[in-house]
């Protein structure tokens, strides 16, 4: 059993002796292999002052593009990897590193927003030329999509919220408290050695935990209005096992007034990412 869980919604830093029900459970399974260097460059966008690195798989066809949204002290790669050419195999898929996240440096006196992801999403999309797209948005970057259909809903055609928060209680028991105390000696090394291997600034490694640690502990609940009043129709996708509790997923679903809902048996937050199957047809049905 791992003693975190990486992919956390924020910088997986809680240890298990702080929240034991958050670490990972596997059963001997290795863990999602890099993915491989793509045979083109990611590029760059200069919007609402980051340097926003960013990267186009596929290409365009009858239906929107497929945008991305990462998970907290995650990337592209983490996220994503074991499917990002799946998706583009039948349409154009855009995928960004946020704001401090892997390959795009911080603006070290701008914290770390829910809310500003979503506007820094919709000023690359403008900056891009499109008008609406998919999301696809797990952890941290489903509670970002449901900002991004909250203050952009134009911007948006359909929606996947995928192991995401949208109320405080919504975490397992111990979550919040393991939150006060976390620190870098808890973060794992493997997510440090990804942090130092990207970043266009490694030395700020203590800032970057230290922002993402207090967006979690800053957030608020999300209006249920403001919820009720998304138009786009949503998929809810929960692992059964899920750090958010699937109690909360189904809340979600309730108070979306055009959801579908998808409880992915045996899964927990860490395999919502190994992309398996069942779970890329699900989406990929729902997307059409």
């Amino acid at each position: 059993m791992r003693n975190v869980l990486p992919l956390m919604l924020l910088l997986a830093t809680l240890v298990e002796r702080q929240a034991p029900r958050l670490s990972a459970r596997w059963t001997g399974e290795a863990p999602v292999p890099p993915r491989a260097p793509a045979a083109f460059a990611g590029e760059y966008a200069d919007v609402n002052g980051l340097h926003l690195y960013y990267e186009v798989h596929g290409k365009p066809t009858a239906k929107p593009p497929l945008v991305l949204l990462h998970g907290g002290g995650s990337t592209i790669e983490t996220s994503f990897a074991p499917v990002i050419e799946q998706f583009a195999k039948h349409r154009q898929v855009i995928a960004f590193d946020q704001q401090g996240h892997g390959r795009t440096a911080d603006i070290l006196d701008r914290p770390f927003s829910f809310e500003q992801s979503a506007d820094d999403t919709a000023a690359l999309l403008a900056h891009l030329g499109i008008k609406q797209a998919d999301f696809l948005g797990y952890s941290n970057g489903g509670t970002i999509a449901l900002q991004i259909a909250i203050r952009h809903p134009k911007l948006v055609h359909k929606l996947v919220i995928m192991s995401a928060n949208y109320r405080r209680d919504g975490m397992v028991a111990g979550f919040w408290d393991g939150m006060q105390h976390a620190s870098l000696d808890s973060m794992p090394a493997e997510l440090k050695e990804t942090y130092k291997r990207l970043a266009p600034h490694p030395e700020q490694l203590q800032s970057f935990h230290d922002k993402s640690v207090k967006r979690m502990l800053d957030f608020k609940d999300i209006p249920d209005d403001a919820l009720k009043a998304i138009q786009a129709p949503a998929l809810v996708m929960i692992g059964d096992n899920d750090v958010i509790r699937p109690e909360h997923a189904i809340g979600l679903y309730r108070l979306l007034p055009h959801a579908q809902l998808a409880i992915m048996p045996g899964a927990d937050h860490m395999k919502m990412v190994e992309w398996r199957a069942p779970q890329v047809a699900i989406v990929e049905a729902f997307y059409g």
